[in-house]
């Protein structure tokens, strides 16, 4: 009888343990195991967390936070709903917006992500990644106004930001303005980035948009010596790969296209990118 009393003691230690467990601990669990990477025990203290307050003010970043873990565990119907949660708690927060905004993007809610955006623009009108981001958005939905009234605030806030003069000359580029897009180029080659220098692979992704233009303009010699560069600036940039692929066929150097793609592929780039012109190789 005794050793049965015992046993259940046993049993009931872990469960008592769990119980006696604060908000703020479980808070401070879910933070601990969140950076040793053992998602599983993250979530299972959030949730723990939210049981045993639910009405804390301070369950917005936690289902924030638990959205960031079901999205990195690719359970994004659920990471959504969990944003949702925190949006309903907290609309106003910038950091809930731009996670919810991110997510709805990688899925192609793109509207519901330009929303996003533009509720923190409202929030905080100088937000570069926000204005980036719709600018992006705009520009995948062709809508190059609104996309170049918003790299006109970013150029204002900082007009040597790498991405805003990249993002600019693919703006150019969309619209036919070829000349304009290779001036924004031509000078961040020149300068390198001035008092924030470039690193190399900035450099090396600098020449393939670059050698994308002049391969509009076509002019194919021009853009294979700027792909050249890129490579031995960064021997990994597949996109650089892929072009100077396509730069060989144009020249009918079907050796030298397939050695580029296959190295395109062994780099990331999906075979199925590649099939069609792989075929024309043969």
């Amino acid at each position: 009888m005794k050793k049965f009393a015992l046993s259940v003691l046993l049993t009931l230690i872990p469960c008592l343990s769990v119980l006696s467990q604060t908000y703020d601990e479980w808070c401070e669990r879910a933070v601990v195991a969140t950076e040793e990477d053992s998602l599983e025990l993250a979530e299972k203290c959030i949730r723990q967390a939210l049981q045993l307050e639910p009405a804390n003010p301070r369950n917005a970043l936690l289902f924030s936070n638990l959205g960031t873990i079901q999205r990195s565990r690719h359970r994004y119907e659920q990471a959504l709903e969990s944003y949702r949660m925190a949006l309903n708690m907290a609309p106003m927060s910038v950091p809930i917006l731009m996670n919810h905004a991110t997510l709805s993007l990688e899925l192609g809610q793109n509207d519901k992500a330009r929303a996003d955006y533009s509720q923190v623009i409202e929030i905080e009108p100088h937000n570069v990644e926000a204005l980036l981001m719709r600018a992006y958005i705009y520009m995948q939905q062709r809508d190059y106004k609104f996309a170049r009234l918003d790299y006109d605030t970013l150029l204002k806030i900082d007009p040597q930001h790498y991405n805003v003069r990249l993002g600019l000359a693919a703006l150019y580029q969309r619209e036919i303005r070829y000349d304009e897009a290779l001036v924004v180029l031509d000078g961040m080659l020149a300068d390198k980035g001035g008092t924030t220098p470039y690193t190399t692979d900035e450099l090396a992704a600098v020449r393939v948009a670059r050698a994308g233009v002049e391969l509009d303009m076509l002019k194919p010699d021009q853009a294979l010596l700027d792909l050249d560069e890129a490579i031995r600036l960064d021997p990994r940039q597949s996109e650089a790969y892929l072009m100077r692929g396509r730069v060989h066929l144009m020249l009918k150097k079907k050796a030298l296209a397939k050695r580029d793609l296959e190295k395109a592929v062994s780099l990331g780039i999906p075979q199925s990118e590649v099939r069609e012109l792989m075929n024309q190789c043969k």
